[in-house]
């Protein structure tokens, strides 16, 4: 008894030093480290950080709708809103005890993203993040990445994208037929095109239909709010120096400390265990099928992305090969980006093309110069007009491959409002990159072991960057390309991302919304529904919390 109180009295002191150093040694040191070379934030506050600021301001930034503005960072991230008019365009901020250097400063911004010396990794996922997409192409390093990424390219890009069109097309034809009841009415376009954007992403990556993977779209929705809901919650300190399995005191209390561990886990940890092991069940269900018809010879494993996945899962070659749990993570992470991304930035372009008459007609009258009343082709949308400015641009920065297909010559209007759109409603999700070991930048030294956190929504809606009209939607902004749009370039304006791994969907998710926008403009006008309420949210995309409703009418 006496040597069992001894070890217990050794393990306890031992959690007690090594807590006492993770939670306030460290970040001390690191705050007065950065601090003492200008980087000032928010102080840090003992286990929680800056934690229960960040949820105060963001609840008060929720309760209650705002004006008809486009201003809309203040709302959607009022911490990195106040502290960057506080502390400037580089400061130190604390979730929990790790420390974040949130950075929008240009070039500081382009030398992360390049990582060109591997000196800046993804952060690891919090477990939400991890059960959502698991150690998919978003998250994975090294060789693994480069190998995982030429798959991807293959699926998304040049003949393989072009092959996608009719499926596209089909798709908005058969939301547009539904439509058409409810001319002179108000229609909700969110939930809309989230029907719409999930269709296609079945359809054209996995070979199915929005009614066969809808489980799985309804429960990445669901791991998709806990993951936000827990983005600022403080883990319990000490669950983590507690073994799962500890047998220690077994002979005190007949049991060991896994029940604890268990009984410990919150009631959103377990929903997620079961959510993730929902998905997993339902993506191996559509693999089984495709097998299945490989084995009845009713055809081979096909050249969508799922064919491709199962085809690396059953290769011969050991080192391109896919494990399971690798091809369940990619089949999550492309059936989420693929239908959420399009799912906004559809919704908001419509939103502001609502608003302003002049640019709706003005995207309509290029459609119907160009295909008419006749529904897009890939070799109608070759005689366009301009490349697109956004495929080309990180074409020429980044060497970003196999986006100079003739599927991506897209009209110039229509190109102006959508990166017009992506500049002030895109995605306020930041980019995370951690450092790893010390690291120097000009006179700035980085200690290792904290994240970097890069806020683009900063960037585009920086009056330094934009002028004074920044908060006005002004596609002509772009009339000379990104390059031109601001004199910092591509570090003003990076919604896909910068550098190689910048978003392999990017042209995927043009193409779809730039069909979805024209076969729209052939039929219909649409203005903003009195009824709207402007609340954008962020919980990992930008939603309209209250949907977008627009009154439609016919040509």
């Amino acid at each position: 008894m006496e040597l069992v109180l001894v070890v217990s009295c050794c393990f306890f002191l031992v959690a007690l030093m090594k807590f006492l150093y993770d939670y306030l040694w460290t970040p001390l040191r690191i705050q007065h480290m950065l601090n003492s070379q200008g980087i000032k934030g928010p102080p840090y506050r003992f286990i929680h950080g800056n934690n229960k600021q960040v949820t105060k301001m963001r609840t008060e930034a929720m309760s209650k709708p705002m004006g008809l503005s486009h201003d809309v960072f203040p709302k959607v991230q009022p911490h990195l809103y106040a502290w960057i008019n506080k502390y400037g365009k580089n400061f130190l901020c604390w979730n929990g005890a790790r420390a974040q250097l949130v950075i929008t400063e240009a070039e500081l911004v382009k030398e992360v993203m390049k990582n060109s010396e591997n000196n800046f990794p993804k952060r690891k996922p919090t477990i939400y993040g991890s059960k959502l997409i698991g150690n998919g192409l978003v998250l994975i390093e090294g060789e693994k990445w480069v190998k995982r990424r030429k798959l991807a390219n293959h699926a998304f890009h040049g003949e393989s994208l072009k092959n996608m069109t009719p499926a596209i097309t089909a798709s908005v034809e058969t939301m547009l037929e539904k439509w058409t009841a409810q001319v002179g009415k108000e229609i909700e376009v969110f939930h809309e095109f989230r029907l719409l954007t999930s269709e296609v992403i079945s359809r054209t990556a996995f070979g199915s239909s929005y009614l066969e993977g809808e489980k799985i779209f309804d429960m990445l929705n669901k791991l998709s709010v806990l993951l936000s809901r827990n983005i600022f919650k403080t883990s319990i300190p000490f669950i983590k120096y507690v073994p799962s399995k500890l047998n220690l005191f077994s002979s005190m209390y007949g049991a060991n400390l896994f029940f604890y561990s268990t009984f410990w886990k919150t009631a959103d940890l377990l929903e997620s265990d079961k959510l993730a092991k929902g998905i997993r069940d339902c993506v191996m269900e559509i693999v089984k099928n495709r097998e299945n018809k490989v084995v009845s010879g009713e055809e081979g494993f096909g050249n969508d992305f799922l064919g491709l996945l199962v085809k690396a899962y059953h290769g011969s070659d050991d080192e391109n090969r896919l494990s399971l749990e690798d091809l369940v993570d990619e089949c999550k992470t492309f059936y989420f980006a693929g239908q959420e991304t399009v799912n906004s930035l559809l919704a908001w372009t419509v939103f502001l093309l609502a608003i302003h008459g002049d640019w709706q007609e003005k995207a309509r009258r290029e459609v119907l110069d160009i295909f008419g009343d006749r529904i897009p082709r890939p070799e109608g949308i070759a005689k366009l007009k301009t490349v697109s400015e956004l495929s080309n641009h990180f074409t020429v920065q980044f060497m970003i491959a196999d986006v100079t297909n003739v599927i991506f010559r897209f009209y110039k209007q229509m190109t102006m409002i959508i990166n017009e759109t992506l500049r002030l409603y895109g995605q306020p999700s930041s980019m995370m990159r951690t450092v790893e070991r010390q690291f120097q930048w000009g006179k700035l030294v980085l200690p290792a072991n904290i994240d970097l956190q890069i806020v683009s929504f900063a960037s585009q809606h920086d009056p330094q960057l934009w002028g004074d009209d920044v908060h006005l939607f002004k596609p002509e902004r772009f009339a000379d390309g990104i390059a031109e749009a601001t004199k910092y370039n591509a570090t003003a304006f990076y919604p896909f991302g910068l550098g190689p791994r910048s978003c392999v969907g990017m042209t995927f998710a043009t193409t779809e919304t730039k069909i979805a926008l024209s076969m729209i403009l052939q039929r219909y006008t649409f203005t903003l529904s009195p009824g709207y309420v402007h609340l954008p949210v962020a919980p990992l995309t930008l939603k309209p919390q209250h949907g977008i409703q627009v009154i439609l009418h016919s040509l």
